[in-house]
C-alpha cells in the first residue's frame, strides 16, 4: 500500500491537462531549477490537490475502520453516525443559500458533520442503556434521515441552484490552494492522534465487552471515544472533498480481506495508506480522463474500488 501510494502520488503530480516528467517533479520537490511555468503547475495546482487527496483518504480509511471496530459492525461507515448526512447540509446550506459566501463551505459541512455526531452520540450513548450498538446504528440512522430531508427541502426550494452543488454530493476534489486545508487540519489532526490511541482498545473490545472490561478497559468510553475519532476525520473529509462515503466502508473490509487479520495494529493504519493511495489514484483518473476537463472523483473510486473488492471478497469465500 505504501508503493502504490508512492506511485498514485507520482502520477497525480505528473499527469493532468499538462503533462510533467517526474524528473522534473522531483526537482520541483527538491528545490532544484526547473521552468518556472513547471514549478507553478505543481506547486500552486498540483500539490495542494494530492495533500488533500492524502488526508482525505487516509481520514476515511481510518474512521471507517474506528466505526467497525467500535460497533461490531461491518456495514458501519461515516453515514451510520449521521456524519454524511450533517456534512451535505451544511454544505448544500451554504450553496443554496448563500452561494454569495461560498467560502463558508468548508466550515459549514464541518460544524454540521460534527453536530450530526453529537446528536447521534448524545442519544445513542446517554440514558440507560446507553452505549448499546443497535441504539447508536438506529440513531445514526435517524439522524441521518432528518438532515438528508433538509437537504432535500433546501434543493426543492432552489431547484435552479442544484446543479451547482452536485460536484459536492457525489464527491470531488478542487484545485483551491491551501486554503481549506489550513482550517480543516487541526481536525484530521485530532482525529488521527484519537484513532492511534484507540488501536489497542478495540482490538481488546473484539474479546467482547465482559473480557475488555476484566482486563481494566471501558467498553463504553472505548466505543464513544473511537466513534468521536471517526466523526471528526469524516466531517473533516468531506468538508474538503464532499460525500465520499464509499472509501469510509470498503477499505477497511478490503484491508482485513488482504491480510488476512482483523486486528487493528495492522487495519487502521494500512486503512489510512490504503485510503490515500485509492482516493489519489481515483483523483488523477477523474483529472485526466476527459483533460481538461475534470470529472468528480466519486464515481471513479467506484470503479477502481468495487471490482478489486468482490474479486477479493470472491477468492476469501
Amino acid at each position: 500500500m505504501l508503493v502504490a501510494l508512492v506511485a498514485a502520488t507520482c502520477a497525480s503530480l505528473a499527469l493532468g491537462a499538462v503533462d510533467i516528467p517526474v524528473s522534473d517533479v522531483i526537482d520541483t520537490l527538491l528545490g532544484k531549477q526547473v521552468p518556472e511555468v513547471t514549478r507553478n503547475i505543481i506547486e500552486i495546482l498540483r500539490l495542494p490537490r494530492t495533500v488533500e487527496a492524502i488526508l482525505v483518504g487516509a481520514a476515511l480509511g481510518v474512521a471507517g475502520a474506528c466505526l467497525q471496530g467500535a460497533l461490531n459492525n461491518p456495514l458501519a461507515s461515516p453515514d451510520v453516525i449521521g456524519v454524511t448526512g450533517g456534512a451535505g447540509f451544511g454544505a448544500m446550506l451554504v450553496i443554496l443559500l448563500y452561494p454569495s459566501s461560498i467560502a463558508l463551505l468548508p466550515v459549514s459541512a464541518l460544524f454540521f458533520g460534527l453536530f450530526a455526531a453529537m446528536m447521534v452520540f448524545i442519544i445513542g450513548f446517554t440514558g440507560r442503556g446507553g452505549g448499546n450498538i443497535t441504539r447508536v446504528i438506529l440513531a445514526g440512522i435517524a439522524v441521518a434521515s432528518l438532515f438528508s430531508a433538509g437537504t432535500a427541502a433546501i434543493m426543492a426550494a432552489y431547484p435552479d441552484r442544484v446543479p451547482n452543488g452536485i460536484y459536492f454530493l457525489v464527491g470531488g476534489l478542487t484545485t483551491s490552494g491551501w486554503d481549506t486545508l489550513e482550517t480543516v487540519w487541526p481536525y484530521l489532526a485530532v482525529g488521527f492522534v484519537l484513532a492511534a490511541f484507540m488501536i489497542r482498545p478495540l482490538d481488546r473490545l473484539m474479546l467482547g465487552d465482559d473480557v475488555a472490561a476484566s482486563l481494566g478497559s471501558r467498553p463504553r468510553l472505548i466505543r464513544l471515544t473511537a466513534a468521536l475519532a471517526a466523526a471528526v476525520l469524516a466531517s473533516a473529509a468531506a468538508s474538503i472533498a464532499g460525500l465520499l462515503a464509499f472509501l469510509g466502508l470498503v477499505i477497511p473490509h478490503l484491508i482485513r480481506l488482504l491480510g488476512g487479520t482483523k486486528s487493528h495494529v495492522f487495519v487502521i493504519p494500512v486503512s489510512a495508506l490504503a485510503g490515500a493511495a485509492l482516493l489519489t489514484a481515483g483523483d488523477t483518473l477523474a483529472r485526466t480522463i476527459a483533460a481538461p476537463v475534470e470529472m468528480p472523483v466519486g464515481p471513479f473510486l467506484v470503479l477502481l474500488g468495487v471490482p478489486l473488492f468482490l474479486w477479493l471478497l470472491r477468492k476469501a469465500a
